[in-house]
């Protein structure tokens, strides 16, 4: 299926590589639902941008009634059932270096957090989603990783550990839904510049990545954006279970 054909939702879409990945999308002829959380203005002013093609819906994707009720929404709306997810959704974190609680101060609570954003929210929109994409024989699932999980250049424990967790999710669910014609594949980036998630960086972080990096260069958004519209193009009708690490080259897997 042409992209222009999909209907595309993109949890945590408001703003960041969400908002960049709206944009990829849109300015290829897809729908697109703009899946918030908090950021609703954020939500609304990049709907305007893409009046016939957006829409914006709040939900909080780990809530499985919520994440139905957007689909069903997205559906009526558009008239025509979701193809495509870009699990990208992420729960109240940030990458700061200064405030990451290490070893000895991490606590449960906060795998728990990201566990929950990360695995029961792409759990909840594959569920909601998979019984049209079985009906049309035809999917692109995409979830949005880190490549700090290969190279943890900063030991954000809890964040890290979903988003590993997330790559095994992504394959047993590559290997499950492949007879449905479900591709399900990872984008990792690397510390992208800037989003809000990475807004607490120092400029001092974003140099020695710049100077570790091959291509001399902090990865930014919409870079990201273009790996993940790849994975539902047609080019990558082929491809499942892999992960794409977007980072400039900084991790060679």
């Amino acid at each position: 299926m042409k992209l222009k054909d999909q209907v595309v939702l993109v949890t945590g879409g408001s703003r960041g590589l969400g908002a960049e990945t709206v944009k990829a999308f849109a300015r290829e002829g897809a729908r697109v639902i703009i899946n918030y959380y908090q950021n609703e203005e954020k939500a609304k002013d990049l709907e305007g941008m893409f009046v016939e093609n957006a829409l914006a819906v709040g939900a909080d994707v780990r809530d499985p009634a919520q994440v139905q009720s957007m689909f069903r929404q997205a559906k009526e709306h558009f008239g025509s059932p979701v193809t495509t997810i870009v699990n990208n959704a992420l729960v109240d974190f940030k990458f700061d270096p200064v405030a990451n609680k290490d070893a000895f101060a991490v606590g449960w609570e906060e795998y728990h957090q990201q566990l929950e954003g990360a695995i029961r929210g792409a759990l909840n929109t594959i569920q909601s989603g998979l019984p049209d994409m079985k009906e049309l024989k035809f999917g692109r699932i995409i979830n949005i990783g880190t490549n700090l999980f290969q190279n943890p250049v900063v030991a954000y424990h809890d964040y890290t550990t979903s988003k590993a967790a997330l790559l095994g999710f992504t394959r047993n669910m590559a290997s499950d839904l492949g007879k449905y014609g479900v591709t399900v594949n990872m984008v990792s980036g690397g510390l992208l510049k800037m989003t809000d998630a990475s807004s607490a960086t120092s400029e001092e972080v974003f140099q020695l990545i710049e100077s570790s990096t091959p291509l001399k260069k902090v990865t930014d958004p919409a870079e990201a954006a273009d790996a993940i519209l790849f994975f539902a193009s047609p080019w990558a009708r082929a491809v499942t279970g892999q992960n794409l690490v977007v980072d400039g080259g900084l991790v060679m897997d």
